[in-house]
């Protein structure tokens, strides 16, 4: 037996690396060796911290509830994270032969025996770095789906940039998903694009990249419909992308866009979202707010906007902003086995991490 090793939450507040045996590789399957795997903050740390929602109730997929008291997942949790680099090690099937350079999701571990026929592989162009290629399985299909989900809101999709062209988007938090829902929203041809966040750092990251900066504790709703006037009484974001999961964050949004806009959500609320007026701009200004969760392309759209597809949209993205992207949102690149101190520290706030690289064969 191979084996690998696997970071785990044993329990609260606590990240060790453990060695784990993995099955052979059956017929069909392949053998991934991990180059490279990134650290999606604000989902895995939840784990760390205690306050995912898997860790206190169900989620019932048939009816579509939580259900309090009877935890979907507890400790230890043994597979974290979604955002892996590999290399194909050995092959039995001719779809992917050794030495193929991957993009998948299947957490902080530095092999895997994969089934390509139930997991999502994406080979990678050899033109693209690597170190991008964390992005490309499924952070970047997480932010394309937002750009979906306002296509869709806007009439029939012929395109991803179908909800922003010629448009002007509000993107509120500035933190990795919402940077480069922002880029891509530029790209796809958004008229201008303002990005909103309480931390200095972030929002000088933000003006780094060319984004209009705004701070979202001075009410960002009130510049925007000072700056963006579309006529009487019509003033605001066309499109705001809700990228930061605090209730703060969402209320900052409902108070950007214009009347009769739409709100496309990304945020994970682990804490709820209680501080959300919903009697106020939400209601008065008849706002609309879409979920573009992951999990689900807009109704109607899953046929011709698959994973697959998302990803070949955010190699796009990446072959022609890898540059900036590669500058600015990967902030630390650190080997394997520093990866629970790097987490333990922006857990406690010794440290701040836009996206952290952890690097088992560097892949550069």
């Amino acid at each position: 037996m191979r084996a690998r090793r696997n970071l785990v939450v044993p329990a609260r507040h606590r990240i060790e690396i453990v060695e784990e045996e993995l099955p052979a590789v059956p017929d069909g399957g392949v053998l991934l060796e991990t180059l490279a795997t990134g650290l999606s903050a604000g989902t895995e740390l939840a784990f760390v911290k205690g306050d995912h929602p898997g860790l206190h109730s169900r989620h019932d997929t048939e009816l579509g509830l939580f259900r309090p008291g009877a935890a979907e997942q507890g400790y230890p949790v043994r597979r974290l994270g979604y955002m892996e680099v590999a290399r194909v090690a050995s092959s039995r099937t001719p779809a992917f032969r050794a030495g193929d350079v991957l993009a998948t999701a299947y957490g902080h571990a530095t092999a895997h025996v994969a089934d390509p026929l139930t997991e999502h592989l994406v080979p990678l162009p050899e033109a693209l770095d690597p170190l991008l290629g964390v992005f490309v399985a499924h952070f970047g299909p997480i932010c394309a789906n937002g750009l979906l989900h306002a296509a869709a809101d806007a009439g029939p999709v012929r395109g991803l940039g179908d909800g922003v062209a010629g448009r002007l988007v509000l993107v509120t938090g500035a933190g990795p998903v919402g940077l480069m829902t922002a880029l891509f929203a530029r790209a796809l041809g958004a008229r201008e694009v303002a990005v909103a966040d309480a931390d200095p750092r972030r929002r000088a990251l933000a003006e780094r990249l060319g984004f209009f900066p705004l701070d979202i504790a001075d009410d960002p709703g009130r510049v925007l419909k000072t700056r963006w006037r579309h006529g009487p009484g019509d003033h605001g974001a066309d499109l705001v992308f809700q990228c930061r999961g605090k209730p703060e964050a969402l209320h900052a949004a409902l108070r950007a866009v214009r009347p009769q806009g739409s709100v496309i959500d990304l945020a994970f609320y682990t804490a709820g979202a209680d501080a959300v007026r919903l009697g106020e701009e939400f209601h008065h200004n008849g706002l609309s707010l879409r979920c573009a969760q992951i999990g689900r392309v807009p109704r109607g759209l899953a046929h011709t906007w698959d994973r697959q597809r998302l990803s070949a949209e955010t190699i796009r993205l990446l072959a022609a902003h890898g540059g900036e992207i590669r500058e600015h949102l990967i902030s630390d690149v650190v080997p394997f086995d520093e990866a629970p101190a790097l987490m333990q520290d922006v857990v406690v706030r010794r440290r701040h991490v836009l996206t952290a690289v952890f690097v088992v064969d560097d892949p550069r």
